[in-house]
């Protein structure tokens, strides 16, 4: 990537992955970028749980009722769970590090795309957290907020169309911004 605009505009959610696998620095560049992510206080109340056995990420792939499908495809995935007893904004210091995960897929000309867990349930209503914690073994105080795939793209995505952007939304010193 030439600079972090162009990274922005690159990194698309992709849902369509290639058969291969993912190199051992691939996945340590990956966990240092999650590793580095600011929290509040610095309580790093985050944890990351990585899968790459097949048959584990076609169990998490039906994590959801629907929009978790691809997952099973993926090379990779990081389950990204917190301690909410750790801080009280576990939740926010869970998402930078989703997206800081996703960047650093992008900056290695990985596919990346995140997976809601928390507050999504199963087809047959279980809450999505409670059916990748019982997977995966996690301690009851931890909390999944998302599962980032991630993979080898499998199909092209053009970057983001700046002409999208929707400048609308930006209000300059109150609300409506006049």
């Amino acid at each position: 990537m030439e600079n972090f605009s162009d990274l922005l505009k690159n990194r698309r959610s992709m849902r369509k992955f290639t058969e291969e696998e993912l190199t051992q620095e691939e996945v340590v560049t990956l966990l240092k970028a999650a590793l580095m992510a600011p929290s509040s206080k610095r309580s790093n109340c985050w944890q990351f749980i990585v899968v790459d056995d097949k048959e584990t990420l076609d169990k998490l792939s039906r994590c959801k009722e629907s929009g978790s499908a691809f997952l099973k495809e993926a090379a990779l995935a990081i389950v990204v769970a917190a301690d909410p007893l750790a801080s009280d904004v576990w939740i926010e210091d869970a998402s930078v590090a989703s997206i800081l995960i996703q960047l650093q897929a992008e900056d290695l000309g990985l596919g990346s795309c995140w997976i809601q867990v928390r507050e999504r349930y199963v087809a047959t209503g279980m809450p999505s957290d409670e059916y990748v914690r019982a997977i995966l073994g996690l301690p009851l105080q931890l909390q999944v907020l998302s599962i980032i795939a991630i993979g080898h793209k499998g199909m092209e995505r053009k970057p983001f169309n700046e002409e999208h952007l929707q400048w609308e939304k930006v209000h300059i010193n109150k609300y409506g911004g006049q």
